[in-house]
């Protein structure tokens, strides 16, 4: 069979948008000669629609714009299996289905039910939709097909040492194979999200899931951003030996056409460690998504010559085009001459507008206002702070002048510790580093620099500061970030205990217990943060849930 994989980037709530993308990538298909074309999971009100669903007016338009492509594509001569919500019938329990619709002729011809409903990490499934009872293959021009929906083909019981559900979709559609029928096609819609490590995990799981059953695997994911959560795209054609045979582009829209009987060569090799290009993409699709679906169009960055700024600058230019970035520095007294050149010499490379907004004038007359307080206190947090916050007020304050996002720059070492400042440089719209170790922020500055220097070589080499007094290092009130990096990582994405984290690593212990008291102590700013752009395992945002007021003793 002549096969359409239709990697689309759908807008959640945007169902003309959505309709207009199935539509046309549905045509396209079918010039090209395809037999059934297939698209991602819940494509047609797009991934993940969250408590939107709990509206019925919401699940209604849904129904009814299937019903409007349906009939659009009804002089095509193949079929569409799309992804939407349908409603689940009985009076109990959840009242809506996360449903595969097969659309032929202007019809619904077929339904399939996601059975398996995460309830993990960012996936709250459970909270939405029932579980479909039951599944069965259907034949489509004579071939049977096998239909599952994203988490129905993640429960092989071969490939995970413990599965998660007792149930396994993929086993059970096959097993209704007839006597003389050939091997169904496995068919599924997906939207899986991306984040280091997840696209090897995901293609490996899919190999493992063909080679067991001895039939093709066809993967169709969601590309794009929405909210937090990246999706990759990476759809997949997988043959019966379990070998890639087809891979569509990884972080852009695509319409890959395969023939389901081809095959692939070798399984592809393990990704290496350095996942840095992978990252470095998601987070530019992250940020242009993130600005233009919510309907904004440039941006702004507070640039204070450092690599953090300088790196969110990058890769704003890279999503948004140098037109639409700002680059706005604020020196204050204990800013260095390198800092203002550097964040000026990184404005030029990238041909973005930098403007100068010296604070020094502000800070002192705000020190003036508050002296009848911090008479006889020495200089101290609260007036480092304060600097942080002007900054942050400037910043908004031109955003909104100007129809502009501000994108903070903190990354997620700061974010952990609580290295930041709440209404200060915490200030904006979308965390875009805030899932990126201070380490990683290194590397990623590289990767950005490959063709050519945009980052300065001295933002790259000097030493980080907040530079909120005088000779200030971050190495003051933190240790050295290659030595902090591991440790946060196994505190926040593996859960290891302090003891073992010291043991394995190497470190003293006292200073991992200081950490994860920081950690704890810092979750109050964390969730007045800004949306944080998900690249690893465990971010923090709906993925991470603690609470505030905690006393934490294992």
């Amino acid at each position: 069979m002549k096969l359409a994989l239709a990697q689309i980037n759908p807008t959640v709530g945007d169902f003309s948008g959505n309709a207009e993308k199935i539509i046309a990538n549905a045509r396209r298909a079918a010039a090209l000669g395809a037999e059934l074309a297939v698209f991602p999971e819940l494509c047609v009100c797009g991934y993940p629609p969250a408590d939107l669903l709990e509206k019925p007016a919401f699940v209604a338009r849904a129904q009814a714009v299937v019903e409007q492509i349906a009939a659009a594509t009804a002089d095509l001569q193949m079929g569409l299996l799309i992804g939407t919500v349908t409603q689940a019938p009985g009076r109990g329990g959840k009242k809506i289905h996360n449903t595969a619709v097969l659309l032929r002729q202007g019809k619904t011809v077929f339904e399939q039910h996601k059975r398996l409903l995460p309830f993990y990490d960012v996936f709250d499934e459970q909270r939405y939709f029932a579980a479909g009872e039951k599944q069965q293959l259907f034949l489509y021009d004579g071939v049977p097909i096998a239909v599952t929906v994203c988490e129905d083909a993640w429960n092989d019981k071969d490939f995970w040492p413990q599965p998660m559900y007792t149930a396994d979709p993929v086993e059970d559609l096959l097993e209704q194979t007839q006597r003389g029928w050939a091997k169904p096609l496995l068919i599924n819609l997906s939207a899986s999200p991306w984040w280091k490590g997840k696209q090897q995990l995901r293609r490996e799981m899919l190999c493992a899931v063909a080679r067991r059953h001895g039939t093709a695997v066809v993967l169709v994911n969601q590309v794009g951003g929405n909210d937090s959560l990246l999706f990759d795209g990476s759809s997949l054609l997988i043959d019966r030996n379990g070998r890639v045979a087809a891979e569509a582009c990884a972080f852009e829209e695509d319409l890959l056409v395969v023939d389901t009987d081809a095959t692939g060569n070798a399984p592809k090799a393990a990704a290496e460690d350095d996942d840095i290009p992978a990252t470095y993409d998601a987070l530019v699709l992250g940020t242009r998504d993130y600005v233009r679906k919510c309907g904004f169009t440039s941006a702004l960055v507070g640039l204070s010559g450092g690599i953090d700024s300088a790196l969110v600058a990058t890769i704003a230019v890279d999503a948004l085009g140098r037109e639409n970035v700002t680059g706005i520095g604020m020196p204050s007294e204990f800013s260095s001459a390198g800092s203002i050149d550097d964040s000026r010499e990184l404005a030029e490379a990238l041909g973005i507008r930098f403007e100068l907004l010296p604070i020094r004038s502000l800070f002192e007359e705000e020190l003036r206002a508050l002296a009848p307080f911090f008479a006889g206190t020495p200089f101290g947090l609260a007036e480092e702070n304060l600097q942080s916050r002007i900054r942050g007020s400037l910043l908004m304050a031109v955003a909104n002048k100007f129809s502009s996002l501000v994108l903070t720059t903190g990354n997620k070492s700061e974010m952990a510790t609580g290295y930041c400042t709440l209404y200060g440089d915490m200030v904006g719209a979308l965390a875009v580093i805030g899932d990126v170790y201070k380490t990683r922020v290194y590397a990623l500055a590289q990767y950005a620099n490959r063709k050519r220097q945009r980052i300065p070589i001295s933002t790259l080499e000097k030493a980080p500061s907040a530079e909120l007094r005088p000779d200030q290092k971050d190495t003051d009130s933190l240790p050295p970030y290659d030595v902090l990096d591991p440790v946060l990582e196994a505190y926040i994405e593996k859960y290891e205990p302090a003891e073992e984290i010291a043991r394995r690593l190497g470190v003293d212990a006292a200073m991992v217990a200081r950490v994860q008291q920081l950690v704890e102590r810092s979750e109050y700013k964390r969730q007045q943060a800004a949306p944080v752009l998900k690249v690893t395992a465990k971010s923090f945002g709906t993925g991470r849930r603690f609470p505030i007021a905690v006393k934490v003793q294992v």
